[in-house]
């Protein structure tokens, strides 16, 4: 397996930041037109034009689709994770409320964490940088954790899918950094996930009796270019490039910054509040990632002195 990196360099965090950010701010992209296009029709219509982008940039550089390289069944699976962590995520949020969604689904680094122990013995982390992975979600149910009340029995199924959709994220990453699809291009990997993923959320669109797309208005075509061009087809890409080359517990630390880039622009766009609680949260996420990756660079160092 193609892996040079032990810890995250300075490109890898920027790349993060970027991804990250633009990945909270779907979530208000996908807000701000839910009047317009349903949201699993939006993640169904995003998935379908971003396979036909990614294949077309594919062609326009002159490499092989179809090139028979081992990786069908491994692609397949990794789409079939990646279309049901989707799907998990809408189809839970019909039984229980994004609060405690956020919360959930942000199990998935663990769960990267815990695989690498057994998968990437090189890439274990230590108790500290556990202690960071804590950290950092201590901050989102700092910052969401008001709703995490009793739930009741339909509360309780969504937030069971929800973990389940942790679950599936979480092992998307491991499938494809311990299999062959860590030795491919990352628009093939992204190909694979978006093909089948595209089948899926159509169908549960259907099975879920969405509305579908209600009207097109100038916001849904601007929210449906940006989650498609921005989001799908080039941060996605970006994210699986990193999965090759660096430590993936290292990467899914920074995946907690999504939610907090997501409130950040609530309060920017939305005018929504910007309460001590979020303050207090934003701090514990950012010393949870640093405790992550800054204990490893210095390990780093240290076993590179003579």
């Amino acid at each position: 397996m193609e892996n040079s990196k032990t810890h995250l360099d300075g490109f890898a965090m920027v790349i993060l930041l970027v991804c990250c950010a633009s990945w909270g701010l779907q979530q208000i992209a996908i807000k701000w037109i839910l009047a317009d296009i349903s949201p699993v029709m939006q993640a169904a219509i995003r998935s379908s034009l971003a396979f036909f982008l990614i294949a077309f940039w594919i062609k326009v550089r002159g490499k092989p689709i179809f090139e028979k390289d081992g990786t069908l069944w491994w692609g397949i699976a990794a789409g079939l994770l990646f279309g049901g962590e989707f799907m998990m995520i809408y189809w839970g949020l019909e039984f229980t409320n994004a609060s405690r969604a956020v919360v959930f689904l942000y199990i998935a680094p663990f769960v990267v964490a815990v695989g690498s122990q057994i998968l990437f013995p090189q890439e274990k982390l230590n108790r500290y940088q556990f202690f960071g992975l804590i950290c950092s979600f201590l901050g989102l149910i700092v910052a969401f954790g008001e709703s995490l009340t009793l739930p009741s029995e339909e509360m309780l199924q969504g937030d069971l899918m929800l973990i389940a959709a942790a679950a599936l994220w979480g092992a998307t990453t491991l499938l494809i950094k311990a299999g062959p699809l860590a030795k491919i291009s990352p628009n093939k990997t992204l190909l694979y996930q978006l093909f089948v993923s595209a089948l899926m959320l159509s169908g549960a669109t259907y099975l879920m009796g969405e509305p579908g797309i209600i009207r097109l208005s100038n916001e849904a075509i601007l929210s449906m270019i940006y989650q498609t061009l921005w989001v799908c087809a080039i941060t996605y890409a970006a994210w699986f490039w990193m999965i090759k080359h660096y430590p993936a517990p290292k990467l899914s630390s920074f995946s907690f910054l999504t939610p907090m880039f997501g409130v950040f622009a609530g309060v920017v766009l939305l005018d929504e509040p910007l309460t001590p609680s979020l303050m207090i949260a934003m701090f514990l996420v950012a010393a949870g990632i640093f405790l992550v990756n800054r204990k490893q660079k210095i390990r780093a160092e240290l076993a590179s002195q003579p």
